[in-house]
């Protein structure tokens, strides 16, 4: 598989999002705390994004095979019905600012630093969304991510790890034996084309998910994946 691999990723902090999340005032002790971290996040950030090219081979009701490794997910089998090329992927806001985020132990810088964390890996996922747009002209893509829905459970994390060889840990990024990642702010999984945009959150009924980018579809899962 080709491997593209994206390690000058431009980070620049969003200090207004972060006003407006936390509801500081620009001229407010907080605000300028924000500041602060977010000049110090800056310097040190290096998020980062690498992503394969690859081919269907196979596939059946409930599976799929990418690059000779064999993915169980029904709704995946749905949603590459159609695909022929896809795009396994691990984004991550990078070892630097995990290990600048540690350094803290006041509870208010940490999350703080935890939430430039999340900008840098923002940052990642529209790097990688940008080239793969620019090198391959797929149209919108859609993403699954492995432990996303009971579908597509965690362990198959290893799976997609396996893709990608040793080029993953390479960069910094590493597979724990919990199948989580480390850095911990990381996600891994495949991209593919799809005209109309699929988010899992539209199949998980679980509420108040401060994660969620999509609202849940009731019905949908039997609807359109034959599954309850």
């Amino acid at each position: 598989m080709d491997r593209v691999e994206l390690t000058d990723i431009p980070f620049q902090a969003d200090l207004k999002g972060l006003d407006s999340s936390l509801r500081l005032s620009a001229e407010s002790e907080e605000a300028q705390t924000v500041r602060r971290l977010a000049a110090a996040a800056e310097a040190l950030g290096r998020p980062l994004a690498l992503y394969g090219v690859a081919y269907l081979e196979e596939r059946g009701e409930d599976w799929v095979i990418i690059e000779g490794v064999r993915f169980e997910s029904r709704v995946m089998a749905v949603n590459l019905a159609a695909a022929h090329r896809v795009f396994p992927f691990v984004v991550s806001c990078g070892r630097e600012l995990e290990d600048w985020s540690a350094t803290f132990t006041d509870p208010v810088e940490r999350f703080l630093a935890d939430a430039l964390m999340g900008q840098g890996l923002a940052a990642a996922i529209a790097a990688l969304s940008r080239d793969v747009e620019e090198r391959f002209r797929p149209g919108p893509l859609s993403m699954m991510n492995p432990g996303s829905l009971a579908d597509w459970p965690l362990p198959e994390q290893k799976k997609l790890f396996r893709i990608f060889g040793d080029a993953a840990q390479a960069l910094g990024v590493k597979l724990l034996d919990s199948c989580f990642m480390s850095p911990r702010l990381t996600i891994s999984g495949i991209a593919f084309p799809s005209a109309a945009d699929f988010q899992s959150c539209q199949l998980c009924p679980r509420e108040k998910c401060p994660g969620r980018r999509a609202p849940y579809e009731t019905g949908l899962m039997e609807k359109k994946y034959g599954k309850k």
